[in-house]
C-alpha cells in the first residue's frame, strides 16, 4: 500500500474524532454545570438545617437530610458519568493512536520489501551489465588476437607498405638529418607491431624501400639513411651497397 492510501484511510478514520471528542467535552461540561447546582442545593439545605435545628420537628429534620443525600447521590452519579465519559475519551484517542502506530509499522515493512526487491534488481541489473561487459572484453579480444596474427603470417613487404601509407607521425623535411629515431618514438609501441630500418623501429614518418628483393630489412627512415627527399632511380641501402660492392 502506498503512503498516499495509508495517509487517505486514516484520515477518514479520524474525520469524526472532533465532533466526537467536543459531544463527550460537552457532556463533561453540563454535567458539571449540574453538579454545581446540586452542591449549590446542598448548601442551602445544610445552612437551613443548621439555622432552624432547634425549631424543626423530626420530621422536618429527616426530610432536610433525605434531601442532602439524595442531593450527594446525584452529585456522586454525575461524577461517575463524568469518569466515564473521561474515560470513553481517552480510549477513542489511544485508539486512533494505536491504529496509526499499526500503519506507520506496516508502511515501514513495506518500504523495507521494496528497497529489498530494488537492491535485487539493481544487483541482477549489475550482473548483466558485467556479463555483457565482459563478452564484449571477449569480442575485443579475439579480435585484437586476430589481428596480430594477420600481422605475423602477412608477408612483410605488404605488411610494411600498410604501415607506410599510415604515416601516424611525418618529421619536418629540414630535421631529418639532426633527429633520432628514439626521439621520434616517445610513445608506448604494441610489442607486436613489425619493426623497420637499421634502428629496428616501427614505421614512422617517410620511409623509403631497397630496390634489393632479397634485402632483410626492406624498409628505411629517411633520417636512418640520411636522405631528405626520395632519390631518383634505384636506391639500395647501406648494407646491400656494400654487399653490391663486394661482389
Amino acid at each position: 500500500m502506498a503512503a498516499g492510501m495509508y495517509l487517505e484511510h486514516y484520515l477518514d478514520s479520524i474525520e469524526n474524532l472532533p465532533f466526537e471528542l467536543q459531544r463527550n467535552f460537552n457532556l463533561m461540561r453540563d454535567l458539571d454545570q449540574r453538579t454545581e447546582d446540586l452542591k449549590g442545593q446542598i448548601d442551602s439545605l445544610a445552612k437551613e438545617y443548621t439555622a432552624n435545628a432547634r425549631t424543626l420537628s423530626s420530621e422536618q429534620k429527616l426530610s432536610i437530610l433525605r434531601q442532602i443525600q439524595q442531593s450527594y447521590s446525584k452529585c456522586k452519579e454525575f461524577g461517575d458519568d463524568k469518569v466515564q465519559l473521561a474515560m470513553q475519551t481517552y480510549e477513542m484517542v489511544d485508539k486512533h493512536i494505536r491504529r496509526l502506530d499499526t500503519d506507520l509499522a506496516r508502511f515501514e515493512a513495506d518500504l523495507k520489501e521494496k528497497q529489498i526487491e530494488s537492491t535485487d534488481y539493481d544487483s541482477t541489473s549489475s550482473k548483466g551489465k558485467k556479463g555483457d561487459s565482459r563478452q564484449k572484453e571477449k569480442k575485443v579480444a579475439k579480435t585484437r588476437s586476430k589481428v596480430k596474427s594477420s600481422d605475423e603470417d602477412g608477408s612483410p613487404k605488404s605488411a610494411q607498405k600498410k604501415v607506410k601509407l599510415l604515416q601516424p607521425y611525418v618529421v619536418p623535411s629540414s630535421n631529418f638529418g639532426n633527429v633520432h629515431p628514439s626521439d621520434v618514438l616517445d610513445m608506448p609501441v604494441d610489442p607486436n607491431e613489425p619493426t623497420y630500418c637499421l634502428c629496428h623501429q616501427v614505421s614512422y614518418g617517410e620511409m623509403i624501400g631497397c630496390d634489393n628483393t632479397d634485402c632483410s630489412i626492406e624498409w628505411f627512415h629517411f633520417a636512418c639513411v640520411g636522405l631528405t627527399t626520395k632519390p631518383r632511380g634505384k636506391w639500395y641501402c647501406p648494407r646491400c651497397s656494400q654487399d653490391r660492392k663486394r661482389k
